[in-house]
């Protein structure tokens, strides 16, 4: 996970949205809303001033629209990534932003679950992008359709002693993202004991749906972590 924070500039001139946009994303900690901008003018001038990594930004705004501040954006090859939070849903304006590379498209009225969304597939690609190794296709499929359900384990291959919805539900938890887990984090998300975790992830591993990396770091034993195999070359 990123050390600090993602830098988010919001762009919006209805005060109320732009307040309720800066809230949610001020609570989540992964990113940190360091500029609020009321038109595409504003928003330039802060973004230049600030290099933000996201901007989040509403079409219909006086001084400078949506449009016109992406087509700004990118004629001066500035690297910020952009989500879209609008009430235009026309096809020409939809197909103008995605050519202008924005990285998601809300319409509004929206429900807070898919500003979330939006944040963890950024949060997600931007993991994936910065680790320090090529991306495969599975990777990039995963990213631009969505996350490759993972094949439920038959009751009968069970070993004795393991339950199938507990099972699913650690599969689960590893799949819905790229980073890898102990067996006590493991054991904190179920709600179950460490030690039965790590039967869970042994077998997972057994069976290839899970990698197994040692963690060297600290005083004491080494760790053991697992990600999800979807998320290994």
């Amino acid at each position: 996970m990123k050390e600090q924070p993602y830098r988010v500039v919001v762009i919006e001139d209805d005060a109320m949205v732009q307040e309720i946009n800066r809230q949610f994303i001020d609570n989540d900690p992964r990113f940190q809303v360091v500029g609020l901008a009321s038109n595409g003018a504003e928003g330039i001038e802060m973004i230049a001033r600030l290099q933000p990594e996201l901007a989040v930004m509403d079409i219909f705004m006086p001084a400078l629209d949506g449009i016109g501040t992406l087509k700004r954006l990118r004629s001066e090859e500035n690297p910020i990534d952009v989500i879209v939070v609008s009430a235009a849903k026309d096809p020409e304006t939809i197909q103008t932003m995605l050519r202008g590379g924005v990285i998601d498209y809300i319409i509004k009225p929206f429900k807070m679950d898919r500003m979330k969304q939006a944040l963890d597939k950024y949060v997600q690609m931007k993991t994936r992008l910065q680790q320090e190794r090529s991306i495969s296709q599975k990777e990039l499929d995963q990213f631009f359709h969505g996350p490759v359900e993972a094949e439920p384990v038959k009751k009968e291959q069970l070993p004795k002693g393991l339950n199938d919805i507990t099972l699913q539900q650690i599969v689960q938890q590893l799949t819905q993202t790229a980073a890898s887990f102990s067996a006590e984090e493991v054991a904190e998300k179920v709600g179950i004991a460490r030690v039965t975790a790590r039967r869970y992830l042994e077998y997972l591993e057994k069976i290839g749906q899970v990698k197994r990396d040692v963690s060297y770091g600290g005083v004491g034993r080494p760790t053991n972590r697992y990600v999800a195999a979807a998320h290994r070359l």
